[in-house]
């Protein structure tokens, strides 16, 4: 179904639903078409239903039907939110979840804390171009019951390079690990969505 305005015959009506429609669109604009008709719809329906109860001229009803829906900048927030972070984590794009964590961190600590784990995964793509650069001291360093270092070691006494356990494997291990989190992070992430829209 396709948004249609609605008819007035008032001048004034007209231009302040125009107003009204206007600042609903520059607050989803952001998001895809799908999700922004979804809304002009929604908000559309609730104008025209509140509309049709209320008395008085075109104006007065739709100024009243206005204060009860409340400034589309504040009502609006968190819904857009919402669908950015829904778009996002359909999509799997990095850019557009750590966009869209950025917008819901007034949402809520969980999207915080997803933001970090995000960030967290900057650490095996730092490890893998450390690798690149310093070969013999970056790696995975383990002798049982006496160390384990995965990164670089900064000693430059002791010489754990025939600890490494890795060898070429590294970069190959660090990218497969970073993308499997980065897998699970985002399907965790799409699971607490879902049971949050549940309640």
């Amino acid at each position: 179904m396709k948004f249609q305005e609605i008819k007035f015959t008032d001048n004034n009506a007209k231009r302040l639903y125009k107003d009204y429609i206007n600042r609903v669109k520059s607050m989803i604009k952001g998001l895809n078409k799908e999700n922004q008709q979804e809304c002009l719809l929604e908000i559309n329906s609730h104008i025209y239903e509140a509309f049709t109860i209320v008395e008085g001229n075109e104006v007065e009803r739709l100024l009243d039907v206005f204060e009860k829906l409340g400034a589309p900048e504040f009502f609006l927030r968190e819904l857009v939110a919402e669908k950015k972070l829904e778009e996002a984590t359909r999509s799997f794009n990095p850019v557009k979840i750590i966009k869209a964590l950025l917008f819901n961190f007034s949402n809520g600590v969980s999207y915080i804390i997803f933001f970090l784990l995000y960030l967290s995964l900057f650490s095996f793509v730092f490890l893998i171009f450390a690798k690149i650069l310093d070969p013999h001291k970056v790696g995975f360093f383990y002798k049982k019951d006496h160390f384990f270092v995965l990164g670089r070691y900064s000693s430059d006494t002791v010489n754990y390079q025939p600890f490494e356990q890795l060898g070429n494997w590294f970069i190959p291990t660090m990218m497969l690990a970073a993308i499997i989190l980065y897998v699970l992070i985002t399907l965790l992430l799409k699971v607490t969505k879902y049971l949050k829209n549940k309640k």
